[in-house]
């Protein structure tokens, strides 16, 4: 018995010892303290990034989570589940854009952090306190706003709450190099900057979809070197008026998709989808009135991109693919597909197939 308790005693020191007071600073320069790694954790967004920088084992700790933004992307979430089945049992803690985060729900997880993404910080607003008051420390990270520096610095505060410090910053180190070789090139080049738009495509061909400004793939495209058309009408995210297309003529035009579509005629992408689909879906969008008269559909310069390989440290593998589509021989050694399914080789527990990038 005495020996059964000097071991209980050694394992809880060994915890105690283990886990070290942190203060780190979050995207918002908001300074917070907790006990790193963090044992018990909500994640409010950036689901698989937790995964591939805190490594597989990080949802051993993984107490409650928004599990919407996952399972959108239904066959990505089906891949996950066969792997890991315990994923489906982890609580949800409901949305904050609609409303159905439950402050709560969380708090009864007893979670000694949460971590949240930009905008959910801002649109529960006052809930935070209620949060920080019930000792749950609350971190700030941020994919969406696509910039290098807040994926970098949100990497690197991922790999502090899962103890996973040196993976992050060599994962960090990777996307800042990808990001820095990119624009390397075209400043030596100084090559004239192509037009380019992109939607995202689940309305289907008789609606249009949703186009981003400043985030997401407005910045993507502009980070590869693209003249983005929509970010003077969108500031994030929004549609544009038709005619503000065809006036503006681009010269590249991508649409993005899902697994599934809001229509037949929608646009797919991702995990499991076939490309001779893909590609049925994507020649519809050529036939829109009035698309025949762009650039970017007289040369055949219409592509297919996933939509869940964005606003994310996954999305390298996108900047060069819209590199690559806005300058083909300056980025002629470049293969994005490659280079996102080598993420999952190196950081993830099994390999993607589907359709995750298509050209004409």
């Amino acid at each position: 018995m005495l020996k059964k308790l000097l071991g209980l005693t050694a394992l809880i020191y060994s915890s105690m010892s283990f886990a070290q007071v942190t203060t780190v600073t979050d995207v918002l320069d908001r300074e917070v303290t907790f006990d790193a790694p963090a044992q018990r954790v909500v994640v409010g967004f950036y689901p698989e990034d937790y995964m591939a920088i805190g490594t597989e084992a990080a949802y051993d700790r993984v107490v409650g989570m928004s599990k919407y933004i996952w399972q959108a992307r239904e066959a990505n979430w089906e891949m996950y589940l066969e792997h890991r089945p315990s994923l489906d049992r982890i609580p949800g803690i409901g949305r904050v854009d609609t409303k159905t985060f439950s402050v709560e729900k969380v708090i009864s997880l007893q979670p000694d952090l949460i971590m949240l993404a930009d905008w959910q910080f801002k649109g529960l607003g006052s809930d935070v306190e209620r949060l920080e008051s019930a000792g749950i420390a609350v971190v700030v990270v941020d994919y969406n706003a696509q910039t290098l520096e807040r994926h970098v610095q949100s990497t690197r505060l991922i790999g502090v709450i899962t103890g996973q410090e040196e993976r992050a910053d060599r994962i960090a180190a990777e996307y800042a190099r990808n990001v820095k070789t990119i624009a390397g090139r075209l400043e030596e080049a100084g090559l004239p900057m192509p037009k380019v738009y992109t939607e995202f495509g689940s309305a289907g061909v008789d609606e249009i979809g949703y186009t981003f400004g400043k985030n997401m793939w407005g910045a993507i495209s502009k980070m590869a070197g693209g003249d983005n058309i929509s970010e003077p009408f969108v500031e994030w995210w929004g549609k544009l008026n038709p005619e503000q297309i065809i006036a503006t003529n681009p010269d590249i035009i991508v649409i993005t998709g899902y697994e599934t579509a809001g229509s037949d005629d929608g646009m797919i992408m991702g995990q499991g989808v076939d490309e001779t689909e893909a590609k049925e879906r994507l020649a519809g969008f050529r036939q829109r009135l009035g698309w025949s008269t762009l650039n970017a559909v007289r040369e055949n310069r219409i592509y297919g991109a996933y939509h869940g390989a964005c606003r994310t440290i996954l999305d390298g593998a996108m900047i060069q693919f819209y590199a690559k589509a806005m300058y083909p021989k300056l980025f002629s050694d470049l293969n994005p597909e490659e280079a996102y399914k080598n993420f999952y080789r190196d950081y993830l527990p099994f390999m993607p197939e589907g359709t995750f990038i298509l050209a004409p």
